[in-house]
């Protein structure tokens, strides 16, 4: 059985990757103790416990609140996303261990099984752990805690790629879990350059339903129009001249332009 600290713990990481808490939200210790029957000791422990971790911010004479999301912290995320990515698989690829890809390969069945059944935030969640496995298995010390956070945000905006609403919609969420087996595979075949090539396809799915999500809505069709210019001029995937592009200039063409950058102003 959870002790009341340990489920205070997990409830509160479950409601912000799920939007359950919005982000701004503030955070009653007084509250959060009487309704799991632990002191308010423990209670500022898992709060502190969860800043580190980047799911709070905790302000002097102002308690906790559920970490923010603003233009200057999303620019950053579609920024950095891509580049983070795919350090991490490439590391994964040379570092992981029999017991993590057993762990991965359980955690993508739970992803297909809420794809199956249409649970959009069990596909969050799932998702959120998958790419956290990944982590794991890079082992690197300096770029586990930007993951983490950026597995944060990236679960907060992307809760619109796991509720379709059009054909395409469900094509790229089907698509979403084969790039998950796919990724499977190539990291257990230690192939790096697939599991950068899968690393960047993975991103393009859910990049464009995120930037529609966070684009004020008189922007949107041009900001979806200059996404569709930007991708139809980059090389075939799988060609050889997208494999010989060095690693940062390929996170470079994934990111927004400059114009649609400025939009989130």
């Amino acid at each position: 059985m959870k002790s009341g600290k340990t489920s205070l713990y997990e409830t509160l990481k479950h409601q912000i990757l799920t939007l359950e808490l919005p982000p701004d939200s503030d955070l009653d210790e007084v509250s959060l103790s009487e309704k799991y029957g632990i002191s308010r000791t423990p209670v500022r422990e898992v709060l502190r416990h969860l800043a580190g971790e980047g799911y709070l911010d905790i302000r002097a004479n102002r308690g906790a609140r559920v970490i923010p999301m603003n233009h200057e912290t999303l620019r950053d995320f579609f920024l950095v996303a891509p580049v983070i990515y795919e350090a991490v698989g490439r590391l994964a690829v040379q570092h992981f261990t029999p017991a993590q890809m057993a762990q991965l390969k359980e955690c993508q069945e739970q992803f297909r099984s809420a794809v199956l059944r249409r649970d959009p935030e069990t596909m969050v969640i799932e998702n959120n752990r998958f790419h956290g496995i990944i982590g794991e298995m890079a082992g690197s010390g300096y770029l586990k805690p930007s993951l983490n956070r950026l597995l944060i945000d990236h679960a907060r905006i992307g809760h619109i790629f796991y509720r379709p609403t059009d054909p395409a919609g469900e094509t790229n969420l089907a698509k979403s879990c084969e790039h998950h087996d796919e990724i499977i595979q190539a990291i257990s075949a230690r192939d790096e350059a697939a599991v950068v090539r899968l690393t960047f396809e993975h991103w393009e799915l859910s990049r464009g339903n995120m930037e529609m999500f966070i684009v004020p809505k008189r922007l949107r069709s041009e900001a979806w129009e200059e996404m569709g210019k930007a991708l139809a001029s980059e090389p075939a995937q799988g060609t050889k001249s997208r494999k010989t592009v060095p690693p940062v200039a390929v996170a470079r063409r994934h990111r927004p332009s400059p114009k649609t950058l400025e939009k989130l102003r």
